[in-house]
């Protein structure tokens, strides 16, 4: 395998970009959050927060948005929807197969790549509050 690439040029404007990591300021509705995102950015300007973004970069932003939006709905944001299913004692796996989503839709909302419906909130809010009602679904555990 080769080096990694040190910099690179920005295809349409020639200069020359290296790799880094940047304060930027997202927006939705009314929240605002700053977060770092990587990418590769100007050399020639180390304040510069434009630069070309990889999906993986995106993903950073992607993410904040949906907590974002998931307050903006009042539903749970990852961290809260993690600790909710560790309360109940649950795999991600169990948890989905009990609330919905699909096989991996815990995992998927607890990094943030969507957003928890409002049903699926309503019932892992549910569950939280009375742990002892999760014997009523064991069917859907085992």
């Amino acid at each position: 395998m080769g080096a990694v690439e040190e910099t690179r040029v920005h295809p349409e404007t020639g200069t020359t970009l290296m790799r880094g990591v940047r304060k930027v300021t997202l927006t939705f509705r009314s929240q605002r959050e700053t977060i770092d995102l990587p990418g590769w950015y100007p050399v020639d300007d180390p304040t510069a927060d434009q630069g070309i973004h990889d999906p993986k970069d995106m993903q950073v932003s992607d993410r904040m948005i949906n907590v974002m939006k998931a307050r903006e709905l009042g539903v749970m944001t990852p961290d809260q929807i993690r600790a909710a299913r560790k309360k109940l004692k649950l795999t991600q796996r169990e948890a989905s197969r009990i609330i919905g989503g699909g096989p991996h839709a815990f995992q998927k909302y607890e990094a943030g790549d969507v957003v928890l419906s409002k049903a699926a909130d309503t019932a892992l809010r549910l569950l939280s509050n009375k742990p002892e009602r999760l014997s009523e679904l064991g069917a859907c555990i085992a």
